[in-house]
């Protein structure tokens, strides 16, 4: 059974059952000790009170004579010969042994106290069954309080567990009462300090899990909005090619088709890669790997694009720089920033890309020769759907403003630091600085 009740109720249980049994084992042990001293007590009294008698009355001799006491008294004079015994019996002791003995009769055991005086001797027998069975009585009626009072306390530990572990039975209903969009804290108020950091861990994970929603309902409300543009403009494209006049008009329309097309083709892909890179997207897969390498093969998807402004690449790693990390999250983050670099750098520019390994650490730097970002904007460009001052001036370079929040994710996710700064070549200079060590990601 996994009920925390019953495993508890159980321990409880054991625990005051074998604490009643060693309880009563004791007392009942400690009784017998103590009744034994105490009839070993009555044995010498009475022996001692008969030595300081000097006759026996005949009263005297039939009270001591009475069937219903347990002890025996016998006297002997000082040749042996005896002179009075309580009750004629064969099976009485016959021999007198000076203090307290035990002596066997006819298979039946005798508990005796001698004592000699001048003339006789003076013996107190009592017999050792009956002594066993008052010593067992006695004891029995010390332990059976304890007897009475075990199954009270058991059934007062079934109550005292239930109340204990009341709160987490309303914990779990008010959980249970919740619906899927009910995220606000549970309740902290008068929590057992066992129970607290449970439910501070519970609303930690509400509030990091509400905190994910909100920014997936950003996400899916931001690229509603900046796919409606796009998608708007190809369907006005269609129709100047639908109601083109000439095979001039044909073409441009086709022209400006396949470019609106590509331009939403890259904007999906690139909100793809975002959502991807995201912090409550899937766990990162850490794997070693050259980052040299992975730059290079990165870059080459981006080589068409460079090509067709006249602009080139050029890559310093003359060392392989390896690390650990997700080389398909990396390679988004490289495609991206190689990407920007060429969109927003002059035609028959060239961008330079360095990778080393600096203090020990993994590091990519992205230089461009395009306008460059100022540095009241460099925290703001992060943003998603934002985009620099000088792109969005008319004429600027058509984007979504993605990118640089998709090298942020990815950088972030990894441990990496970011920095942004100006280039020795005019534009911008985007430094990546991994972590020094082997790390798994999260």
């Amino acid at each position: 059974m996994n009920s925390i009740r019953f495993r508890l109720l159980a321990v409880l249980l054991a625990a005051l059952a074998l604490s009643a049994t060693v309880l009563a084992t004791v007392a009942y042990r400690n009784v017998l000790t103590e009744t034994e001293a105490l009839f070993d007590y009555q044995l010498k009294q009475m022996a001692l009170a008969l030595r300081d008698q000097g006759e026996i009355a005949p009263d005297q001799a039939s009270a001591l004579a009475d069937e219903q006491l347990d002890f025996v008294v016998q006297i002997w004079s000082a040749d042996g010969r005896a002179i009075f015994a309580t009750r004629a019996h064969s099976a009485l002791p016959t021999r007198a042994v000076l203090g307290l003995a035990e002596v066997a009769v006819q298979g039946r055991v005798w508990r005796t106290y001698s004592v000699a005086t001048l003339g006789r001797v003076i013996q107190v027998a009592q017999p050792v069954a009956i002594r066993q069975r008052l010593a067992a009585d006695a004891a029995l009626r010390s332990v059976r309080p304890l007897l009475w009072l075990t199954p009270l306390l058991a059934v007062a530990l079934w109550w005292l567990a239930a109340l204990t572990l009341r709160p987490l039975r309303q914990l779990a209903e008010s959980v249970r009462a919740r619906d899927a969009l009910s995220l606000e804290p549970l309740a902290t108020a008068g929590l057992p300090d066992e129970v607290a950091p449970l439910v501070d861990a519970l609303n930690a994970l509400l509030k990091r899990l509400g905190a994910s929603l909100d920014t997936q309902r950003a996400f899916v409300a931001d690229a509603a909005h900046e796919l409606r543009s796009p998608l708007t403009a190809l369907k006005l494209q269609v129709r100047l090619l639908q109601r083109a006049p000439d095979e001039t008009a044909h073409s441009a329309a086709v022209a400006a088709l396949a470019a609106g097309i590509e331009r939403a083709a890259r904007l999906v892909e690139q909100l793809l890669a975002l959502a991807r890179s995201e912090p409550s997207a899937a766990a990162l897969v850490a794997e070693p790997l050259d980052l040299a390498e992975l730059v290079r093969l990165a870059v080459v998807d981006t080589v068409p694009l460079a090509q067709t402004r006249g602009s080139v690449f050029e890559l310093h790693a003359d060392t392989p720089v390896p690390m650990q990390g997700d080389a398909a999250a990396l390679s988004a983050l490289v495609r991206n920033l190689a990407d920007n670099a060429v969109r927003y750098s002059p035609p028959g520019s060239t961008v330079e890309l360095h990778v080393s390994r600096v203090d020990g650490r993994p590091t990519l730097i992205v230089d461009d020769a395009g306008p460059g970002i100022p540095a009241a904007d460099r925290e703001r460009v992060f943003t998603r759907f934002t985009r620099g001052a000088a792109a969005a001036e008319p004429g600027g370079e058509p984007g979504s403003g993605i990118g640089l929040a998709i090298v942020r994710a990815v950088a972030e996710r990894h441990g990496a630091e970011l920095e942004l700064g100006d280039s020795p070549v005019g534009g911008l200079r985007v430094c990546l600085r991994f972590p020094a060590r082997a790390f798994t990601l999260a």
